[in-house]
């Protein structure tokens, strides 16, 4: 299965990908070699750097690590493919406009009758189950983001984004990260395990309070600016020594400036008519 990363933190931060770490997941010490991504926000916008190739010995990561581009928040996702062909258009993350502002989202799993999934308005570019879902949170968002008033206040959308994921757990694992670039949400579900079970939890979470930038979480691959730094990062997997804590199955979080806004458990799962049951 693949894996999830994202970040958020109070000032703008480097983040390395734990390029010690979390890239070495991309095809030398595990298998998801098909591909990886990594989406920064700058405002309404996002730098998005994607490629169909192994994260663990591609150049673009020494570039994303040498450039030094600071984000207060970002998502990054390396895959296994088990939907869709090793391509540009499968990679993840995903991205769309809406609302004049860029949404971002990447998920970790599968989902066995994903076709049942209405997509509104939005239509994948690629054939992963991974986009098709994306593209179905994005219609359930949008009569949020289209009133022709201010954003929707993280209170409005997480509500929203709990519904979708308990009917995408009842297809199937859906651990997932979706931004729209002012607050970051995420989905830990369950993961398939070295054994082949699939287990929870899905996503692991580290919150860090840097004094000074000499503190700054570099066990994890994060630099900072200065003093009074806040940070939340959110992994499948712990990405250094670090006391992570494992995630709740269910869990659904609200996290902005780095620091935790919410956290509710997602609505019941919703079994999708024609759907494989999941292993």
């Amino acid at each position: 299965m693949c894996e999830l990363f994202g970040m958020s933190s109070r000032l703008p931060a480097t983040v390395n990908l734990s390029m010690a770490e979390f890239a070495r997941h991309g095809g030398l010490t595990a298998p998801h070699g098909d591909g990886w991504g990594i989406a920064f926000f700058d405002g309404a916008d996002v730098r998005l750097l994607k490629e169909p190739e192994p994260a663990a010995d591609s150049p673009w990561i020494a570039f994303v690590r040498d450039r030094g581009i600071r984000s207060p928040l970002a998502i990054s996702h390396i895959r296994l493919a088990t939907h869709g062909g090793r391509t540009l258009a499968n990679t993840q993350p995903f991205s769309r406009e809406m609302g004049g502002r860029m949404h971002v989202f990447a998920h970790n799993g599968f989902f066995d009758g994903a076709e049942a999934l209405e997509p509104g308005p939005f239509r994948p570019v690629g054939e992963t189950d991974s986009e098709l879902a994306f593209c179905h949170l994005l219609a359930r968002l949008q009569p949020l983001w289209m009133t022709g008033g201010p954003p929707p206040p993280p209170a409005a959308i997480l509500p929203v984004v709990a519904d979708v994921a308990g009917r995408l757990a009842g297809m199937g694992p859906a651990n997932f990260l979706y931004s729209d670039g002012r607050t970051l949400f995420a989905h830990s579900d369950r993961r398939r395990g070295p054994d082949g079970v699939i287990v929870p939890p899905g996503l692991h979470v580290l919150t860090r309070q840097c004094p000074a930038a000499d503190d700054a979480a570099r066990g994890a691959g994060l630099k900072v600016d200065a003093g009074g730094q806040s940070v939340v990062l959110l992994a499948s997997r712990p990405l250094s020594g670090e006391p992570w804590r494992a995630l709740d199955e269910g869990t659904v979080l609200a996290v902005s400036d780095g620091a935790i806004l919410e956290a509710v458990r997602r609505d019941p799962v919703r079994e999708i008519p024609g759907a494989a049951p999941v292993p």
